[in-house]
């Protein structure tokens, strides 16, 4: 299995991190085993109770933590649909880094309002993710920021691995992970922390059907590049694949599976009714993927990562009145 980072990488993450965040909740939950069905004891990892609501807070602050004193002087950009924004938003806050988050025309205006509440300044350009990196890189070249891409930075990897390490220390017998992917971090970081403390743990990733180039990738066993990405799981909308994600995926997860719209959109309304756990589409794609997954999980003991929970309103509304 080929990996961007080190095991050690992610324990010097976790010591970084740790004086900013608390370890994350990882809870069982009866009526969402019943619902699963085949015997699986579902064990759900709550990045949702993160203080911006999703996992990648702990990707800013590893990325964020190891900036030189002239590149925390001068500031950093990000890429983002919300999730990795607020994490970069929060994060220079935190370490009074002055912090630029660019995102699509049409943004989720939740996500928007969330990453200026945290103090950077917002730019909103670009027909979608894709593009709206090419907007970051401009800045880098016309203001000299430092640039913390929401996948292909080493240090953000590690930040991710940070939840395997927890789940795996909470619970020492879990026998696999299912996980959502949209740039990968979440899923690689998983395989990170796995490597180094029970390689025999398998880790599955979910793609959304509307924007599935890593799982084509996956297949074709080669990146692939999309022309759209088309789903309501924002987190996930991605149209390509990630020179620092893409191997580690490719050699190291047991399986992979695409959830269609409705299939996400019926594991919210899954976890809301099983949990009383509010998950965005990004953070529900993995409760569809274990659904997707159900004979091969079988009897087994499954951590699945709830790893956000800012769905707009309008979007939920859609979701709960079955629109989607």
């Amino acid at each position: 299995m080929t990996l961007p980072i080190s095991f050690e990488d992610a324990l010097a993450a976790r010591e970084r991190l740790r004086p900013y965040l608390q370890p994350t909740p990882l809870r069982s939950y009866e009526p969402l085993d019943a619902e699963t069905g085949a015997g699986i004891r579902v064990l759900v990892k709550h990045e949702n109770h993160q203080p911006t609501n999703a996992f990648k807070i702990r990707n800013g602050l590893s990325a964020l933590t190891l900036l030189s004193e002239e590149q925390r002087r001068r500031g950093v950009v990000a890429a983002t649909r919300g999730n990795h924004g607020q994490g970069v938003a929060l994060a220079g806050r935190l370490l009074g880094v002055p912090v630029t988050v660019c995102v699509p025309l049409g943004n989720n205006p939740e996500k928007n309002l969330a990453i200026r509440g945290f103090g950077a300044e917002l730019i909103e350009q670009g027909r979608d993710y894709d593009e709206t990196v090419e907007v970051a890189k401009a800045l880098v070249r016309e203001r000299g920021l430092h640039m913390v891409h929401s996948t292909n930075d080493p240090a953000i990897i590690a930040g991710a691995a940070t939840i395997g390490l927890e789940i795996l220390e909470q619970a020492p017998d879990v026998e696999a992970m299912v996980v959502s992917v949209g740039g990968g971090s979440q899923a690689v970081g998983a395989l990170v922390a796995a490597s180094g403390m029970r390689p025999e743990v398998e880790i599955f990733g979910v793609q959304a059907a509307g924007a599935p180039a890593q799982y084509e990738g996956w297949r074709a066993g080669r990146p692939v590049a999309l022309e759209r990405a088309d789903t309501f799981a924002d987190g996930l909308a991605t149209r390509g694949c990630y020179e620092l994600t893409f191997e580690a995926l490719r050699s190291g997860l047991a399986d992979f599976v695409v959830a269609t719209e409705a299939q996400i959109a019926d594991a919210v309304r899954l976890v809301l009714r099983a949990t009383h756990n509010l998950a965005e589409g990004a953070g529900a794609a993995s409760f569809a993927g274990l659904r997707l997954l159900r004979d091969r999980l079988a009897g087994r003991k499954v951590a699945v990562v709830l790893s956000g929970s800012n769905i707009d309103a309008e979007t939920l509304r859609r979701v709960v009145n079955g629109e989607i």
